[in-house]
């Protein structure tokens, strides 16, 4: 029997897809793409007479038998999706009526946003003696979020922050996290369509970054980075220090 293979796709750029994922993609018979994230170039690597189905397009129940009937017509179908389907990635729900009408399924992640975002700027997340956690969140909209992750009680942290699906509210993100206990002068970037051609790149600081953002007209498909380890601090790791020995040197 055939499967739906749950595919991530890269950040932005067509080659920033895995390599199993770019087998599955050339090889399936049907792809039901998320068309309003997924760079469509990446439809480029599909075979000839491959089925395409713009998701954006389908409520979840269209999705889900679109898949239904295609594995049952015997073919191989490809879910793609954005970078790591993981983070924000609605695949939850998707699996679960796979699960209930039996049909098999994998999943093959794939590069996130916030890693591409990351890599733009040639940063990392985890500076030693700055900060050695990441907080991945997002701000409430019309999608909740539970009163105990609130961004101002996440702030008091102070560690490094990457803020999805928020950009729409960078005025009353950089609010609330000032309130939560961020200093105004903590570093703060904004990377609209990482790893794009069109990508747009906004750094600045937590008090200005809101009208640095509003400037370029940025209101969607953008990470808000957050965090010292976009500053100028940062301290050499042990890993490859002469005096710090491990089980390899």
């Amino acid at each position: 029997m055939t499967k739906v293979h749950f595919v991530g796709a890269g950040p932005g750029h067509k080659e920033l897809i895995t390599l199993r994922g770019y087998n599955l993609l050339k090889e399936a018979d049907v792809v039901i793409y998320a068309g309003s994230l997924v760079n469509p170039d990446l439809l480029e690597y599909c075979k000839e007479g491959c089925e395409i189905y713009n998701s954006a397009m389908m409520d979840l129940m269209e999705i889900i038998d679109c898949m239904e009937q295609s594995v049952k017509a015997g073919k191989e179908v490809v879910r793609l999706q954005t970078g790591d389907f993981s983070i924000y990635g609605s695949i939850r729900e998707q699996i679960e009526e796979m699960k209930k009408r039996d049909i098999e399924f994998t999943c093959t992640p794939g590069v996130s946003s916030f890693l591409g975002a990351a890599s733009q700027l040639g940063v990392e997340y985890t500076v030693p003696e700055v900060s050695q956690s990441v907080i991945i969140t997002r701000m409430e909209g019309r999608t909740p979020v539970p009163d105990r992750e609130s961004l101002r009680s996440f702030a008091a942290h102070r560690t490094s922050m990457v803020i999805f699906l928020s950009v729409q509210a960078v005025e009353d993100v950089a609010a609330e996290l000032v309130a939560g206990g961020y200093p105004e002068d903590t570093p703060a970037a904004v990377i609209y369509k990482a790893t794009w051609a069109d990508e747009k790149q906004v750094t600045g600081t937590l008090r200005n970054i809101a009208a640095k953002v509003k400037e370029q007209g940025i209101t969607k498909t953008a990470l808000i980075m957050v965090g010292d380890f976009l500053g100028e601090t940062y301290y050499y790791s042990k890993l490859y220090d002469k005096d710090f020995s491990h089980e390899y040197r």
